[in-house]
């Protein structure tokens, strides 16, 4: 299929209740448009890259009672998964789509990369746009706008995100689920692929510090 945007029919998945119920939703409402966006996105980014990506859909496996309350994509140059690596990251809420550069706390280097961004500071800052949003926590809706953060604020969440185990750091942007934008495929994926290349420098800071 071809993708053709996210509408307030897939937001209400997250309202169905139950595993069951709420799974299938996912799996016939919102999958099938990660699958068909997710393959642009990879090419896309295999291209900035410079090294070949691939598409991950959550499939929530280790769940068994309680309904996930999101769900996303994940592309990465890990063919076997995504959570150890940096990785780029598309998905929804009941209430907004998110997009993120996601370094999560299943990183085996958090605090190599966290030194490199702080000793980076400057370019960080000047690279991340006003108008993004941080999040420390992938699970939670909580966000911080870019533009409030000064150096003082970048520090003490770049020293969190090192310190603290299970810290995280995602940055990118959030759309409303009432965003008129997301009913528009053509300018949505113009905006997510715009959003990931403003990221790219972030992306192979991380990237590099790992590898020490």
């Amino acid at each position: 299929m071809s993708f053709n945007g996210f509408t307030v029919y897939d937001f209400e998945t997250f309202i169905i209740p139950g595993l069951e119920g709420r799974m299938e939703a996912i799996r016939e409402r919102i999958q099938p448009k990660f699958r068909a966006l997710g393959d642009s996105l990879t090419r896309h980014l295999s291209i900035l890259s410079g090294t070949e990506m691939f598409l991950h859909i959550a499939k929530h496996a280790r769940r068994t009672v309680n309904p996930p309350v999101d769900t996303w994509m994940a592309i990465c140059p890990n063919k076997r998964g995504y959570k150890q690596v940096p990785h780029f990251q598309v998905g929804l809420f009941d209430d907004r789509l998110f997009i993120w550069l996601a370094l999560i706390y299943e990183l085996p280097n958090k605090d190599k990369i966290a030194s490199r961004y702080l000793h980076q500071l400057d370019s960080l800052q000047r690279e991340i746009p006003q108008d993004f949003v941080i999040s420390f926590d992938h699970m939670k809706k909580n966000t911080t706008d870019v533009a409030e953060l000064d150096e003082t604020g970048w520090t003490t969440a770049l020293a969190r995100f090192r310190d603290v185990k299970k810290a995280e750091l995602l940055i990118g942007r959030n759309l409303t689920h009432d965003d008129p934008l997301l009913t528009k495929p053509e300018e949505l994926e113009h905006l997510i692929k715009q959003t990931f290349e403003n990221l790219m420098p972030a992306y192979f800071a991380a990237v590099d510090a790992g590898k020490i």
